[in-house]
């Protein structure tokens, strides 16, 4: 692609806010990079950056133009991937958007999985929330992501789901690890953690308690399901999770016992790209590998 390397210093731009900053992080001077840019604008017919008091943003025309660079930087990934399995060794790069319950288990065994038969492909994954996973398939910066309950949809394309019922995690020694299923009002009668409000988990949690007896009166709140599961250890307290994220078997302080259905509706963790995007060769197959074990999930 002739304009590959300003496509990076373009994104570089972005990310920094400033040319001069992005200069710094590229190791290059700012006049020298100015110069670049000012010179593919000509080339192009138009400006592409707002110039500000404090730095720079895309205009409208650069939105465009980014939207093009990235969808052709994804079509080039494409053929590079079927070239390579002409050659019958599989290469690329796998870039997925995800939620925290899927970091623990769930995708440690599946890209270790695929790359034991594929170990040409490299994987990035990040922990993204409901939304900030959207806006990364949106800006190409992830191919995949797996998110529990995303916000919008609107040009999220589904390929897969799998449903989760809202477990609630407590010690042993909590008068509710007694019961098989436990109601909601039962949990939000005892102290309890909940994650933030950008999460899935919390936004079902909030429908469950609205049409209850009970408020949510958290008495510690974090972005960290991590942090929470480990939480109600040193307190009596009550957590909440979906079950792709947890393995408690064996734990001899820690368990978790399924919210019943009737307060708190089950939601679905999706699987899914931009819509409209045709995916390189690497991300489309390990697409169906997670596909085929989110619905394995789902019968079991």
């Amino acid at each position: 692609m002739k304009h590959l390397q300003t496509l990076r210093y373009i994104e570089g731009i972005v990310r920094a806010g400033s040319i001069r900053k992005a200069a710094d992080d590229m190791n290059i001077t700012a006049s020298a990079l100015n110069r670049r840019i000012q010179r593919f604008e000509e080339e192009f017919g138009s400006e592409i950056f707002e110039r500000l008091p404090r730095g720079v943003r895309l205009n409208p025309a650069g939105e465009l133009l980014m939207q093009h660079f990235r969808t052709q930087v994804s079509d080039l990934r494409r053929v590079q991937g079927q070239v390579a399995d002409l050659a019958g060794e599989r290469r690329g790069h796998v870039a997925i958007a995800c939620s925290q319950a899927l970091i623990p288990y769930f995708l440690p065994n599946q890209i270790a999985t695929y790359r034991k038969d594929h170990p040409g492909v490299t994987f990035s994954v990040m922990v993204r929330d409901r939304e900030a996973a959207e806006r990364d398939l949106s800006l190409f910066d992830s191919d995949l992501a797996l998110v529990f309950e995303p916000i919008h949809l609107v040009d999220f394309e589904v390929i897969s789901h799998c449903p989760q019922i809202i477990h609630a995690i407590m010690r042993r020694d909590n008068p509710l690890a007694a019961k098989q299923e436990v109601r909601l009002r039962d949990c939000l009668d005892l102290p309890h953690v909940l994650p933030s409000t950008n999460y899935g988990v919390r936004s079902l949690l909030e429908m469950g308690a609205k049409a209850g007896s009970r408020p949510l009166r958290p008495s510690v709140e974090s972005d960290s399901f991590d942090f929470m599961r480990h939480y109600v250890r040193h307190e009596n307290a009550v957590a909440f999770q979906i079950p792709i994220g947890l393995q408690l078997e064996g734990d001899d302080t820690v368990v978790s016992r399924p919210v019943s259905t009737r307060d708190v509706p089950v939601g679905s963790l999706f699987l899914g790209q931009q819509r409209g995007r045709s995916l390189p060769v690497a991300p489309a197959r390990f697409a169906q590998g997670l596909t085929r074990a989110l619905e394995n999930l789902a019968d079991a």
